[in-house]
């Protein structure tokens, strides 16, 4: 299994180290337009051209950093009789299946791992189940090749999320496990459902929450994270008793390409970011709430202006791009709902995101940023240690109907400082 690693991001642009992805697998196409629905999603997808697509993204960062997959972990762990019972009897329990857990508990870690990702047929031999028009006992996990939203690494711990919605729930479970006993990591969990009491409404999710520097966090609160998910960092941070800033962004409702603040807002660079202008820049039209705490209290909270006014007092002066470019209210809508603003850094100033958001791209090379197809990068052709800025292309005609991007089907584990 190689050397351990050591967890640790402090920025969002810091050259990458490690990062955790799940590859689309059977899961994507155990999915129905009714159960698509229920699984957050408006469409089903085709999970070859969504491979393919995905592909791309893998082979670049294996060229950039050590790749882990879900998978392969979750069954390495499930070797271990004492994790695997502890594992399977918590998703049982919490998704009412346990009259199943002695027949999981019996299979092999490879067979165990990829049912409970790829889903557990309900096996019919009574009528009530005979009847039922549920296929599965345990329903497949369509959304983990978004693995953004199920943890994320802050400093040197993982922060598992309170998922908003419970058909997403396995997913936070297995990171959880993979973090606490796999015996690659170097890792301490916080888990807000184990450590936030009572409070059913604390939700929290990978995707609203981006590590700006070694002391500054942006969190988008709305569909996905909520207020009191805030209020629990807080208390968190001051018992830590060090200096630590909340910039909080709220999000709309709708429509549901505002799940998650890195559909609006991503770092690109020590001074660039890229926005979603209609949300993002607009001053009081969504708050925006600076938190400073220090010493164990809350030394200030105050409203500001929008994100990026707060961020430039904290010494973050970043200029903005705009997602769908600048000219067109109606492109800029478009290109978001794609996921426009959704880049993934690979370093500072090198990110990789959709093509197809051609307007975004092309404000992107007006930057600066040499435009790299994933191809060139994954032949050998481009060289990302010999390039400046640059941002590199994968295909999107599949996986962005999954509604995420390039920031959402990464995992970071591991980045290395920013200099300056």
């Amino acid at each position: 299994m190689g050397n351990k690693f050591d967890i640790r991001v402090d920025s969002e642009i810091g050259r990458l180290t490690g990062v955790i992805l799940h590859s689309p697998g059977q899961e994507v196409s155990n999915m129905t337009p009714e159960t698509a629905e229920r699984a957050l999603y408006s469409d089903i997808l085709n999970l070859a051209v969504a491979r393919e697509e995905y592909l791309q993204l893998q082979g670049v960062l294996e060229k950039r950093c050590r790749v882990f997959q879900v998978r392969d972990l979750l069954a390495e762990i499930l070797g271990n009789n004492r994790v695997r019972g502890g594992l399977v009897s918590r998703i049982c329990e919490a998704e009412d299946v346990g009259d199943i857990a002695d027949s999981l508990q019996d299979l092999d870690a490879a067979e165990l791992s990829r049912l409970l990702i790829e889903g557990v047929p309900l096996v019919k031999d009574n009528l009530t189940r005979f009847l039922s028009r549920d296929r599965y006992s345990l329903p497949p996990l369509h959304n983990f090749f978004f693995t953004r939203d199920a943890a994320v690494t802050v400093r040197d711990k993982v922060l598992i999320s309170r998922m908003a919605n419970r058909v997403r729930g396995r997913e936070a479970r297995v990171f959880e496990a993979i973090f606490d006993y796999h015996p690659q990591f170097n890792a301490s969990t916080v888990n807000p459902a184990r450590l936030g009491g009572a409070d059913t409404g604390l939700t929290i999710e990978g995707g609203d929450v981006q590590v700006a520097g070694p002391e500054i966090l942006v969190i988008g609160t709305g569909d996905r994270t909520s207020r009191s998910a805030v209020d629990f960092l807080i208390e968190r941070f001051k018992g830590l008793k060090r200096r630590i800033h909340l910039v909080v962004q709220e999000l709309p409702q709708t429509p549901e390409s505002f799940i998650h603040l890195d559909m609006v807002f991503t770092f690109l660079d020590k001074n660039l970011c890229m926005v979603y202008e209609p949300v993002v820049m607009q001053t009081h039209h969504f708050d925006t709430v600076h938190i400073h705490i220090e010493d164990g209290r809350v030394i200030e909270i105050k409203e500001e202006d929008n994100l990026l006014s707060a961020l430039g007092k904290l010494g973050m002066e970043l200029e903005p791009l705009f997602c769908g470019g600048r000219a067109d209210r109606w492109l800029q809508e478009r290109e978001q709902w794609h996921s426009g603003a959704n880049f993934f850094a690979l370093a500072p100033g090198q990110v990789i995101g959709y093509g197809r958001n051609e307007n975004t791209i092309e404000e992107l090379s007006k930057a600066g940023f040499e435009v790299v197809p994933a191809s060139e990068v994954i032949s050998g052709e481009a060289d990302l240690d010999q390039m400046g800025r640059c941002v590199v292309t994968i295909d999107g005609s599949e996986l962005a109907r999954g509604g995420g991007g390039c920031r959402c089907m990464t995992m970071p584990i591991g980045r290395e400082p920013v200099a300056g």
